[in-house]
């Protein structure tokens, strides 16, 4: 599974976001939402540019994303909310031409999900990111019904979220082996992981995910 990408999201302060960023995680995520305990503010220290830095929104003005994109140099935007595929559009056009920050768009599950809800994305974000629907905007800690993916019907790769910790690794390698059978493994892009490494919230056990890196396979540099 070394083709699995690894988001850590929900960093927070300057020397654990080095600490981790010393692991190579294809992705880094900082929130802004103030609704959240892990909303970011102040300054990203300078990071390997191989981390992929993305900007987590919830329901935000385009303008404030813009901004937001400008001022730390994002390479992906994370919308959160209950943002319509007409607001990608339109995000995706305010970026313009010469941005090529990709777009992942969340969709929180719990027993089920209506996949006919991501037709409307097809072709207009790059990813979309399964999480598990909770009280808080993400970082619940709580896995949903995986079982729900291996019938995943869209050509759009996703990001995997929701309650992942070390505990999981065997059920991630079980649901990649079994879209490996489908010819559909490449569909499952990326681990995304926050609450289950964290010491308190955005503060990463920077060991702790070196460990999960190495349990499931992904390279690592450190």
């Amino acid at each position: 599974m070394k083709d699995l990408k690894l988001k850590v999201c929900g960093m927070k302060h300057s020397e654990n976001i080095l600490a981790v960023a010393a692991l190579i995680p294809d992705y880094l995520g900082f929130i802004f939402y103030e609704g959240s305990p892990r909303n970011f503010s102040g300054e990203i220290p300078e990071i390997d540019t191989a981390i992929k830095k993305t900007g987590v929104f919830v329901d935000a003005e385009i303008e404030f994303i813009l901004d937001k994109v400008k001022k730390y140099n994002f390479n992906a935007i994370q919308l959160h909310g209950k943002e319509s595929a007409e607001y990608c559009k339109e995000l995706r056009s305010a970026l313009g031409q010469n941005n090529s920050a990709e777009i992942i768009k969340v969709f929180s599950v719990k027993e089920s999900f209506d996949f006919e809800e991501l037709i409307p994305y097809e072709g207009v974000v790059n990813f979309f990111l399964f999480d598990t629907k909770g009280k808080n905007k993400g970082g619940n800690g709580i896995a949903f019904n995986w079982e729900l993916l291996k019938d995943y019907p869209s050509s759009t790769p996703f990001f995997l979220s929701g309650g992942i910790g070390l505990d999981e690794v065997l059920k991630i390698e079980k649901l990649y082996a079994y879209l490996e059978k489908k010819n559909k493994s490449k569909l499952l892009f990326g681990i995304d992981v926050n609450s289950k490494f964290e010491i308190e919230a955005g503060l990463k056990d920077a060991n702790a995910l070196k460990n999960f890196k190495d349990n499931l396979g992904l390279d690592i540099q450190v």
